[in-house]
């Protein structure tokens, strides 16, 4: 009872002193993608910051590194588009299956 008496007064409170023509949602969202940013910025700090000795490694690296900084690799349409091997095609049916 006392959870349900809290939760009416709370609401109740914040419909009177809740700001007018605030929109909770656009600060929501925009607070959301400041902590993202943040965050993508801390952890590609730490990732650029270790030291590797594999190829792996720093193959990694780079490809944090570019998609950090939102410069996503450039893909051609021709290329996917122009196909040297047709498309395969099942088996025909053995004519002993009808």
């Amino acid at each position: 009872m006392f959870l349900l008496r809290s939760a009416f007064w709370l609401t109740v409170m914040f419909i009177i002193i809740a700001p007018r023509d605030a929109d909770l949602g656009r600060v929501a969202g925009e607070y959301s993608r400041q902590a993202l940013e943040a965050g993508q910025k801390v952890v590609v700090s730490q990732v650029i910051a270790s030291q590797c000795d594999s190829l792996e490694c720093a193959g990694g690296k780079a490809v944090i590194a570019v998609l950090a900084g939102n410069q996503l690799p450039s893909v051609d349409s021709t290329m996917q588009d122009s196909s040297t091997h047709p498309v395969p095609l099942p088996r025909p049916r053995p004519a002993w299956m009808g």
